[in-house]
C-alpha cells in the first residue's frame, strides 16, 4: 500500500492537502489525474443509473441543512462510534476496529461475547479490551480508558452569531437531503413508484481513525441512490439492485472479479429500520474494505422526518387510489473509496533488471483520465501531432508529449494508465494514417486518421 502512495502522490493522482504549510492531517488534494479519474467513475455511475433509466432523477441538496433534519435522522443523538484513549500515549482508537484487526491478523482470536461490530455494548467491549488482549497500536501498552461514544457530526456556525440558535452541521451523508425534498420531487417530477432520485456529493465525518490514505477520511465524496417503492415489492428490488451493483463493478468499471465480494450483514446487527443490509468490499492492500452498502431502509426515515416537521410525506397511487409510506432501497457508493479501489485494480509493478522495476496502471479504458496518448515521432514533427491532437481532444481527453524518445514516452503513458498511444511520423502521416500502440499488449496498428474517432470509441474510450 505504501508503494502505491508513494507514486498517487508522485504522479498527479493525489497530494497532500496544505503541503506547502506542513499539511493538515487526513486532507487530500486530487491532482489532475485523481480528479479525472474520480470524475469518470462518477459519470459512468451516472450514465448506467441515471442517464439509461427512465425510473431516475437528479438531486443537489445543500450541505447546511436544518439541524432538525438531523435530530429527525437519529445522527444529533446516535451517530457516534466506540472511542478508546491510550492512558500512556493519549491516543485514540476506534474500540470496534481494534477488535476487528485483532480478529483479522489472528484466525483464532477470541470473538468478544455479544459481537456486534461498532453497535456492541459499551460494557462488553470495556471488558474485553481492558482485559490485557489488545495492545496500543502505537505505543504497544495495555492501558486503556474506558469506552465511549463519539459523535462524528461536525458542526459550525451560521449567520453574524454564534450562539445555539445558529448551530447547523455539515451534512455526514448525502441522503436526508432526499428524504426532505420527496414531497417536492413528487410533485413536481410527475414521477410515479418505483422511482429513484440520485445524488452526488460532498459529506463530513469527525473520523476517530482516518487511515489507508484515501479509504477513511473526514471529507469524503458520496453517490448514491434512494429507490422508493411500495411495501411489498422491497425484497425483489433489493435484488435487482444486488445484480446491478456487482455488474457495475465488475463489467463498467472492470474490476477484476475476485476483488469484489458481496458481505450480507447478520439479521442480528442490523441497525433497527433496516429490513435487510450488506457491504460490497474490494480487497485492498490492507484487506477487504467495503466500496458501497446497499440497504432496504424500510419507511423509516419518511416516518422519521414526518413526525418532527409534521409534514406529509406519504404517497398517494393513482393506480389503485392507495396512499401509503413509501419504502427506500438505498445503494450508497464511497466515491472516494472507489477511486482508491480503481487505482488498487489498476496498478502492476512489473520487475526489471537488479533494483529497477516498471509501473503500469491498467486502467480500463472508459475509467482511464487520459484516453489517448500523442507523440510526434521527432520534434521537429510537432506541427501535425498538434494537430491531430486538436482533432482527438474534441472527443477524448489526451495527453501531448514530445519529450525524450519515443520508448521512454511510452513508459510516461504507461505509469500513469494511458490505454492508448500514438505515433506521429512523417511517411504514415503523409498516407493519412498514425501508429496507435496498445498499453497492456505493446501492440501496434497502423489505423487511417478519419477512422480514429471510430477507432477509439470502439475500444471503450
Amino acid at each position: 500500500m505504501s508503494t502505491l502512495v508513494t507514486f498517487a502522490k508522485t504522479k498527479w493522482f493525489v497530494y497532500q492537502g496544505s503541503e506547502i504549510y506542513g499539511g493538515l492531517a487526513n486532507s487530500w488534494d486530487y491532482g489532475p489525474l485523481g480528479t479525472q479519474l474520480k470524475e469518470n467513475i462518477k459519470n459512468l455511475w451516472m450514465k448506467e443509473f441515471v442517464q439509461k433509466r427512465k425510473d431516475m432523477i437528479l438531486l443537489d441538496a445543500a450541505i447546511m441543512m436544518n439541524p432538525n433534519v438531523w435530530v429527525a435522522s437519529g445522527h444529533v443523538g446516535s451517530f457516534s462510534d466506540p472511542l478508546m484513549e491510550c492512558r500512556d500515549c493519549h491516543t485514540r482508537h476506534r474500540a470496534d476496529k481494534l477488535i476487528e484487526e485483532a480478529i483479522e491478523k489472528d484466525a483464532n482470536f477470541p470473538v468478544p461475547t455479544n459481537w456486534a461490530g461498532d453497535k456492541t455494548p459499551l460494557e462488553d467491549l470495556n471488558t474485553y479490551i481492558a482485559g490485557g488482549s489488545i495492545a496500543c497500536p502505537n505505543c504497544g501498552k495495555r492501558n486503556w480508558g474506558d469506552v465511549k461514544r463519539f459523535n462524528l457530526m461536525l458542526s459550525t456556525s451560521q449567520g453574524t452569531t454564534e450562539d445555539a440558535t445558529a448551530l447547523v452541521y455539515l451534512r455526514p451523508e448525502t441522503a436526508q437531503g432526499i428524504f426532505v425534498n420527496f414531497p417536492n420531487i413528487a410533485r413536481s417530477s410527475r414521477k410515479k413508484i418505483p422511482f429513484g432520485v440520485a445524488q452526488c456529493g460532498k459529506a463530513f465525518r469527525n473520523e476517530i481513525t482516518p487511515k489507508n490514505f484515501i479509504f477513511r477520511t473526514r471529507e469524503f465524496e458520496q453517490i448514491e441512490i434512494e429507490y422508493f417503492c411500495k411495501p411489498g415489492t422491497d425484497a425483489e428490488l433489493f435484488e435487482q439492485w444486488l445484480i446491478d451493483e456487482g455488474k457495475f463493478f465488475v463489467d463498467i468499471l472492470g474490476f477484476k472479479s475476485e476483488k469484489v465480494r458481496f458481505v450480507e450483514i447478520p439479521a442480528e446487527w442490523l441497525p433497527h429500520y433496516s429490513k435487510r443490509a450488506g457491504d460490497f468490499e474490494y480487497l485492498f492492500p490492507f484487506g477487504w474494505g467495503e466500496i458501497s452498502t446497499l440497504a432496504n431502509r424500510t419507511d423509516y426515515d419518511l416516518k422519521a422526518h414526518m413526525e418532527h416537521s409534521k409534514a406529509d410525506l406519504s404517497y398517494f397511487d393513482p393506480f389503485d387510489n392507495t396512499k401509503f409510506i413509501p419504502y427506500v432501497i438505498e445503494p450508497s457508493i464511497g466515491l472516494s473509496r472507489l477511486t482508491l479501489a480503481a487505482m488498487c485494480d489498476a496498478y502492476d509493478e512489473i520487475p526489471g533488471e537488479e533494483w529497477t522495476s516498471k509501473i503500469v496502471m491498467r486502467f480500463a479504458p472508459q475509467v482511464a483520465p487520459i484516453k489517448v496518448g500523442v507523440f510526434p515521432l521527432i520534434k521537429k514533427f510537432a506541427e501535425p501531432a498538434n494537430e491531430l491532437y486538436s482533432l482527438l481532444s474534441e472527443y477524448f481527453v489526451c495527453e501531448y508529449d514530445e519529450a525524450g524518445t519515443i520508448g521512454k514516452r511510452y513508459q510516461r503513458a504507461d505509469e500513469i494508465g494511458i490505454p492508448y498511444s500514438i505515433c506521429v511520423e512523417p511517411e504514415n502521416y503523409e498516407q493519412g494514417q498514425v501508429t496507435v500502440r496498445d498499453r497492456d499488449t505493446g501492440e501496434q496498428e497502423i489505423v487511417k486518421i478519419d477512422k480514429l474517432v471510430e477507432y477509439f470509441r470502439s475500444k471503450g474510450c
